[in-house]
């Protein structure tokens, strides 16, 4: 499990703010590559290979979001990362080529990038969980969230009230392009596996001493250009306490 770990966290995990508790990005990159690169893009290949359905899922109604993600990705990490793009391939900063493949746009970011991404998009009064790839979930699985809105992707979580969820929204519906936010989270568990899903009926039980990892979660919501889709982006940190 080594090649998947962090030797440490860049923000101060003992900090939380309260729900929803989100700062603007200012002009960082929204996408983070740092040591556990290799080891966690190795991590989403075989969770791919062998458990798609349950880590990556997508409506017909977000393929054009999907998409546009896909792009702005690779124009980002050309920009910012050291990657070159020519001719439908990708060459990533540690070598490896990625050919990008826009019917299948979820599976190629998972090859590009260690994040994880959700794409929301309004319907009614909620935004709508309409696509994701999510190979790193933190004590919670996809089927159950997807094509469900904000208010029922939270079940059952506590400190989610009415007015936490007012507060949410309001958020997801005021992010404006080009001016992402972020927030983060901090959970103690005793192995560091990446891959963690629990269920609603079988949530995460508090661990006991045996903890042996932090995991953190840096969190970025933001607005695609185009299609206007929302997209929480999830960059996994674990370290060994």
């Amino acid at each position: 499990m080594a090649d998947i770990l962090q030797q440490a966290i860049p923000y101060d995990v003992t900090a939380p703010k309260p729900l929803p508790g989100v700062a603007p990005l200012g002009g960082e990159s929204w996408l983070h590559l740092d040591e556990a690169y290799r080891g966690q893009l190795a991590r989403k290949a075989a969770l791919l290979a062998t458990r798609r359905a349950d880590v990556l899922a997508l409506d017909a109604a977000a393929s054009d979001a999907a998409c546009e993600l896909l792009e702005m990705t690779v124009a980002e990490l050309v920009e910012k990362h050291g990657f070159s793009s020519h001719a439908g391939q990708v060459a990533a900063c540690d070598g490896h080529q990625v050919a990008l493949d826009f019917s299948d746009p979820l599976a190629t970011l998972s090859r590009l990038v260690q994040e994880d991404v959700c794409i929301l998009q309004k319907r009614g009064d909620e935004h709508v969980l309409t696509g994701a790839l999510l190979c790193f979930p933190a004590s919670w699985t996809l089927a159950e969230k997807f094509m469900q809105p904000l208010v029922r992707i939270h079940r059952p979580v506590d400190s989610y009230d009415a007015n936490v969820a007012k507060r949410v929204q309001r958020l997801f519906d005021g992010v404006r392009v080009g001016r992402p936010v972020w927030r983060f989270n901090a959970l103690r568990y005793a192995d560091a596996e990446l891959y963690h899903p629990k269920t609603e009926n079988a949530p995460r039980e508090v661990e006991d001493i045996e903890e042996r990892y932090l995991r953190s979660e840096k969190q970025i919501i933001m607005r695609l250009p185009k299609t206007q889709a929302v997209v929480f982006v999830i960059h996994t940190y674990i370290v060994a306490l």
